[in-house]
């Protein structure tokens, strides 16, 4: 893509260091789908409860755990970002770029923001994690979730019905935030959703997944 693109793409590409995001994010589904469901195949996880004072300490080390990947992932996205800026495929950091901010900003925030979709998408990881103990399985419904989240989201908004008002706000759309950011007009009628509220819900389903995670895991029998 390097090689290939013209100047404005370059500088799209930079802001997206270079399309890392589903490469984190599939990362970030197998180790985290991982880290359960094969504790729970091999009972490794009750030597976990049984050291730690509350179950809710061993869940939330789990999700800081992964939390960390994210930060160091998207961390090395950068330092790659920055090599190939400096080497093979310059771009002008301070050009004005989307949103009126350099493109600089744009490549920080559109980190940040991807890191809030990814951690979205690993709340689910965990929920599902809980619920089902087979590896290949929790891996499958996760990367569904990751790929198609955004045909279903389409499909709750299509239209103009008494629903869409409230068909918007649904979790699969709140997934497209980095795309959306990244591409606002071409996603915005879509999401129905400006990026400000697609954060914010993108916040609310993590605290929610979690918790729902959580409570699922401290009712499971081993």
């Amino acid at each position: 893509m390097v090689l290939i693109s013209d100047y404005p793409s370059n500088r799209l590409l930079a802001m997206m260091t270079y399309d890392s995001t589903d490469a984190i994010m599939i990362i970030l589904v197998i180790v985290g789908s991982t880290m359960f469901s094969m504790e729970f195949q091999n009972n490794a996880i009750l030597t976990l409860l049984y050291k730690s004072p509350r179950a809710l300490y061993v869940y939330l080390n789990k999700f800081i755990t992964i939390f960390i990947y994210d930060l160091i992932l998207h961390g090395l996205a950068i330092i790659f970002t920055f090599g190939l800026a400096t080497t093979i495929n310059p771009v002008s950091w301070l050009a004005v770029y989307q949103y009126q901010q350099p493109l600089i900003v744009n490549m920080f925030l559109a980190t940040g923001v991807d890191i809030l979709t990814s951690m979205l998408i690993i709340s689910v990881v965990f929920l599902i994690s809980t619920l089902i103990n087979s590896n290949a399985v929790v891996v499958t419904a996760s990367l569904a979730v990751m790929f198609f989240g955004e045909a279903i989201s389409t499909d709750l908004t299509r239209g103009y019905s008494a629903l869409t008002s409230l068909a918007k706000w649904n979790p699969f759309n709140m997934t497209l935030l980095t795309h959306q950011y990244v591409n606002y007009g071409g996603y915005y009628d879509t999401t129905l959703l400006t990026n400000g509220e697609l954060a914010l819900g993108a916040f609310v389903y993590i605290v929610i997944f979690f918790a729902f995670g959580y409570l699922v895991f401290r009712q499971k029998r081993y």
